[in-house]
């Protein structure tokens, strides 16, 4: 399987007054291609939910490598950089579409929590999950990333 990565066009909300989009923008970017990738790799947050599980953000590191202006396009490539069932690290890369230049990296650490809001592992919970996530860590991008600029 295949995935593509996710795209953004940038709003002129989320820019500040040097027509510069807001650091914290990157971080909600992140979100929206956590939940695309999670989407289609065949298990979407609401399927989480529904199987009694939350996962909440741990941590969160971002790295600006140069700036994104209103009407720009960039492409987020996501990837799960770690996973034990109780832990799980994604990484991301955001590129300006036409260009190809990474605008951004970062990564989010996520945990898994039953309903009653206390720590569980996925191999024993829902082992479904659990292989679904082993099996998207080798997942490869429909299209090559560009090459770095």
């Amino acid at each position: 399987m295949k995935i593509n990565p996710y795209e953004h066009k940038v709003q002129y909300y989320e820019t500040d007054k040097m027509q510069i989009v807001h650091h914290s923008n990157y971080i909600r970017w992140f979100e929206e291609a956590r939940v695309d990738f999670l989407d289609q790799v065949g298990m979407p947050y609401e399927a989480v939910e529904a199987a009694g599980l939350i996962s909440p953000v741990v941590s969160v590191e971002c790295r600006y490598h140069g700036m994104t202006r209103f009407g720009d396009r960039v492409l987020i490539y996501p990837g799960i950089e770690k996973f034990n069932g109780a832990r799980l690290v994604i990484s991301y890369e955001v590129r300006e579409k036409e260009t190809g230049e990474v605008r951004c990296s970062g990564r989010s650490t996520h945990c898994y929590l039953n309903e009653e809001g206390h720590p569980v592992n996925l191999k024993r919970v829902n082992p479904r999950l659990y292989q679904i996530y082993m099996e998207a860590m080798d997942l490869e991008f429909a299209e090559p990333l560009p090459p770095v600029i």
